[in-house]
């Protein structure tokens, strides 16, 4: 439940601060008449998330040894790769991003209702399927009932965080939101990694090279309620396979190198200047 919590706070979070920076612009402009289209647009990503979550779940869930292993291995890889370009995405942009889309609101209001509607039908969009992807991941790793559920309680919380930073004095620490959660994430998206190859590990796509480097069920239980929840937010595997161990450290690594780049490249003018 709790990575599906995290990843819905972030991402519904994500959606409403866009809708609120787009809905500030145009009280700004004194164009409030052109927040029905931005409701629209919104409403109808929604929507459109939804039932692309419930396809994929279904169909994925529907499938059968070993096409459903390769299905879910395909999946969690694929999940994990759109998490890291989205915590990278966030690192880079969280700066810029009120600017960006206030200038964009100044353009799109120019060109009437239908490109405000596909402004923020296109942000919810983005955020939506990103979120319908993970949480079809992290179905497959834990229980669709305690994903549910935490996605529930994770788009609840977002949106009174949403409404309370633009309806009252309310402020979040926005900055710091995305740095602890990001952390939470990359071990999310880490824990994919490696379940996605475990799957691969089963129907024989990657070789194990060594099946159960150490088994440790004994001391805890992968099956165990808290087993089950380092499963589900760490991708926590009792008796691991080599290749599990490989793709968990390296993808650690990549994640390590590729956040120290841009740091790097920012204060490098700072020291030439």
């Amino acid at each position: 439940m709790l990575p599906s919590y995290i990843l819905s706070l972030r991402e519904g979070l994500e959606a409403a601060l866009i809708i609120g920076i787009v809905l500030g612009a145009l009280r700004q402009m004194r164009r409030r008449d052109l927040a029905s289209p931005v409701w629209s647009g919104a409403l109808s990503a929604a929507l459109l998330s939804l039932l692309a979550a419930i396809f994929l779940t279904y169909f994925g869930l529907e499938l059968q040894d070993p096409v459903e292993a390769i299905f879910d291995g395909l999946t969690m890889l694929l999940a994990a790769g759109v998490l890291t370009w989205m915590i990278f995405w966030m690192s880079r942009r969280a700066r810029t991003l009120k600017s960006t889309l206030e200038s964009n609101v100044q353009h799109g209001s120019q060109g009437g209702k239908r490109a405000l509607f596909g402004l923020a039908f296109l942000a919810v969009l983005r955020e939506g399927v990103e979120l319908a992807l993970f949480l079809t991941a992290a179905t497959f790793a834990s229980d669709a009932r305690q994903t549910i559920f935490g996605s529930l309680l994770g788009l609840g919380t977002a949106i009174l965080l949403g409404w309370s930073l633009f309806a009252t004095t309310a402020r979040l620490d926005l900055r710091r939101f995305f740095q602890v959660t990001g952390v939470l994430l990359i071990f999310f998206a880490a824990g994919l990694v490696a379940h996605g190859v475990h799957e691969f590990n089963e129907v024989g796509w990657i070789p194990p090279v060594i099946q159960h480097v150490w088994n440790i069920n004994p001391l805890l239980d992968e099956k165990s309620t808290l087993g089950q929840m380092l499963v589900a937010l760490f991708g926590y595997n009792g008796d691991p396979s080599l290749t599990e161990i490989a793709a968990y450290l390296a993808y650690f690594a990549a994640i390590l190198f590729g956040l120290r780049r841009p740091a790097q490249n920012e204060t490098a003018p700072e020291s030439q200047g």
